[in-house]
């Protein structure tokens, strides 16, 4: 038997960086979205717990028994291993939660075989602030370091989407450092389009003076019919939403023919 799992590629619809704490991580205010698309997880029970990395971005990964997928399953206690095979389809350090969506996957693998802890928040979180979102994949506010969830009501469920990316990969320790540590105020109340349309993203500009090919990025996506375009996390990968698929799909094939060298994903909101 072969259990399959999406890690569903993340976009912060907002970001809102609101202060640098003292233990070195940051107070956000965010709105964490998931795209029906990303990497792939394929696992049979084994013997031993096994890793096996496949796909376009699979180099990306320079010690795959070291990733957040071999530390989640590490995280988790069972009776059986896990044998599985990931296929990365997403950019490491893009700004998507690659490996946390990867990790948030090998959660959900071992919860259809096992369930999961009652603490299994807490695990997760130990492994990065994106992992508790990605475990259930699901639209939610993202408090504190991003690990404190409140649900909010999914007006966004299929909207179409277009990712972009350089194949440029950013730290995103290092756009956090270069963050200017103004508070430009709260994330905006509302809906979850009303949050999407007024909230912004706090890294866009330190991530642009690390990366100016974001820029270009943003522009364009901005030449056809999106009603939101936006860069995600830490960058660098950009996202634009549209009203109809065929919109989307539109620009996505205008932008290939143009960029062709760029990274690019189509789908769906969750």
């Amino acid at each position: 038997m072969t259990l399959t799992e999406i890690a569903y590629a993340k976009i912060n619809l907002a970001l809102h960086v609101r202060s640098r704490r003292e233990d070195g991580y940051h107070d956000l205010e965010t709105l964490f979205a998931f795209v029906d698309a990303g990497d792939t997880l394929s696992a049979r029970i084994a013997d031993e717990d096994r890793l096996t990395t496949v796909g376009e971005f699979a180099d990306g990964i320079e010690n795959p028994f070291d990733n957040l997928v071999a530390k989640a399953l590490g995280a988790l206690s069972r009776p059986q291993g896990l044998d599985i095979t990931l296929e990365k389809n997403l950019p490491v350090a893009a700004g998507m939660g690659g490996g946390s969506a990867d990790a948030g996957a090998a959660f959900r693998i071992v919860e259809r075989l096992h369930g999961l802890p009652d603490d299994w928040p807490e695990r997760a979180a130990k492994l990065g602030a994106d992992v508790p979102s990605c475990v259930r994949s699901e639209m939610a506010i993202g408090y504190g370091t991003g690990t404190e969830l409140k649900p909010i009501e999914n007006d966004l469920e299929g909207a179409p989407v277009l990712l972009l990316n350089p194949r440029i990969t950013l730290s995103t320790a290092a756009v956090f450092k270069a963050w200017d540590m103004r508070d430009r105020g709260p994330l905006p109340a509302g809906t979850a389009r009303e949050i999407a349309e007024d909230g912004r993203n706090d890294l866009l500009a330190p991530a642009i003076a690390q990366c100016a090919q974001i820029a270009e990025v943003l522009d364009e996506l901005r030449h056809d019919s999106a009603w939101k375009v936006e860069m995600s996390g830490s960058g660098a990968t950009c996202f634009a939403l549209y009203s109809t698929t065929s919109a989307r799909d539109d620009a996505a094939r205008r932008i290939a023919s143009e960029r062709p060298e760029w990274w690019q994903m189509s789908g769906n909101l969750r």
